[in-house]
């Protein structure tokens, strides 16, 4: 096991997502995961049916007791859904992890279209968290809106992508899944160019959590020592694979299957995949 990495996050009571697919995704790839929880939700596979607010003091109190102790080797936000929350979270990052890099996934709204971020919290995660952020890992409908724009194709991605880098993150991963099309395009938006990866779209209904799996997927290889193309190349070969999979569990959006290197699926992510 190699690889520290906290993950500051809201819970999901269906295990499909938030900071139980978090640590499924961490433990499945060798890494070891931490949390600092910022929310309790109540929600299976059909949508979210409540929340539940964690105390701002208390979330610092578990990030600042990890961090002082055990450390981290990558933090990776989610949901943080109020910017007393966003602030705390920057604060302690501040005092405990300044250099430790940082996956933010700007979890704004659930598979099911529960909105989870306070609209008065955007501008304080574009001012204080994305700034510092090592990889912004939007999907299609949060790069909208962050940018303000409507992306309808992979130029649209790319111009997102540049748009959000000026916001000061060294990196954004632009997630393409919500553009229809048999291939699903992401695209790896740096300062001195941009990666495209591509991949045939799977056909599932069990695609809940996969944004927090890939950002979590993501922050473990960064934790481990991969680099930045390499840890994004991996995390999506275990999300496809994930994907592929997945149980079918639940009547709506069902979970992936984050145990499939357990499994004998016949890769090792462990290694980069070729």
């Amino acid at each position: 096991m190699r690889g520290r990495v906290l993950i500051v996050a809201g819970s999901d009571s269906g295990g499909g997502a938030g900071i139980q697919a978090d640590i499924k995704t961490v433990t499945a790839l060798n890494g070891y995961a931490m949390t600092a929880i910022t929310a309790l939700t109540a929600q299976n596979t059909q949508g979210v049916f409540g929340i539940h607010e964690v105390p701002v003091d208390f979330v610092r109190q578990q990030m600042a007791l990890v961090l002082q102790d055990i450390g981290a080797d990558c933090v990776k936000t989610g949901m943080l859904h109020r910017p007393a929350v966003i602030e705390a979270v920057c604060a302690e990052l501040d005092a405990h992890a300044k250099d430790v890099p940082l996956v933010v996934d700007p979890v704004m709204v659930s598979q099911s279209g529960h909105r989870l971020l306070d609209t008065s919290a955007m501008d304080v995660l574009k001012r204080d968290l994305i700034l510092r952020a090592t990889v912004l890992t939007p999907n299609v409908p949060e790069a909208e809106l962050l940018t303000g724009m409507t992306i309808r194709d992979t130029d649209d991605m790319h111009h997102a992508g540049q748009m959000l880098l000026t916001l000061g993150p060294q990196a954004v991963l632009m997630k393409g899944g919500h553009i229809q099309g048999e291939t699903v395009t992401d695209l790896l938006v740096m300062q001195n160019g941009t990666h495209v990866l591509t991949g045939s779209r799977i056909d599932t209904n069990s695609n809940h959590g996969t944004g927090c799996t890939l950002a979590s997927a993501l922050a473990c290889g960064l934790a481990q020592g991969l680099d930045l193309q390499h840890a994004v190349e991996r995390a999506r070969a275990y999300l496809r694979e994930a994907l592929r999979t997945a149980p079918g569990f639940g009547k709506g959006s069902g979970p992936l299957n984050h145990a499939h290197p357990f499994a004998g699926s016949g890769q090792d992510f462990t290694e980069i995949p070729n």
